[in-house]
């Protein structure tokens, strides 16, 4: 299987998340401290900061990290943008606007903020809405080998249908099959 070729900066929109393996971008409370310091993939972060416009996050996730210059570890920036119900009560930070109206105008804003390249997804259920109404472009996703059963879900929709997706990373594929076990198994 070959990984992803390189990002190009051409006005996608981007759902953009590590996850583990059981579908998890975010511990209980947001947790983050099982994702590991660096990637697999050398230049990954770098490909991401120089293709990336503007970022789409939801509340959740800003009142947990609400520092703008945080993406990408500070290697990024750029507007930010955070989808809320209730801007009145968000602390205002310089970089950042919050927005109260519907996903597709958000996305729209951003995208033109973007200036031509990418606007990056980064809230689940923000990325569940836009993939919804078919405004997603795609869905750039890093497996990680941990199991973290509690948290944050990627992808949660009960009830719902199956959401049929096409393999990018070079052909049909219609599974991907991993093997792991535990350190010293």
């Amino acid at each position: 299987m070959h990984d992803t070729s390189p990002r190009t900066a051409d006005g996608k929109v981007l759902w953009h998340f590590s996850m583990s393996l059981d579908g998890f971008v975010a511990g209980p409370g947001h947790a983050m401290d099982w994702m590991p310091e660096a990637t697999n993939r050398p230049g990954l972060i770098e490909e991401y900061v120089a293709t990336t416009g503007a970022v789409l996050g939801g509340r959740d996730g800003w009142d947990a990290f609400p520092h703008a210059g945080a993406v990408y570890g500070g290697a990024w920036s750029g507007p930010v943008f955070v989808l809320t119900s209730h801007p009145e009560d968000a602390e205002p930070a310089e970089g950042v606007t919050f927005l109260s109206c519907d996903v597709a105008e958000a996305v729209e804003i951003a995208r033109r903020a973007a200036g031509g390249k990418n606007v990056e997804v980064l809230s689940p259920s923000i990325g569940r809405q836009l993939l919804e109404r078919g405004l997603l472009d795609e869905m750039d996703l890093h497996v990680l080998p941990v199991l973290l059963g509690d948290g944050v879900r990627l992808y949660d929709n009960p009830g719902g249908s199956p959401v049929p997706l096409e393999f990018v990373n070079g052909g049909p594929l219609e599974e991907v099959n991993l093997r792991y076990r535990r350190p010293g198994g």
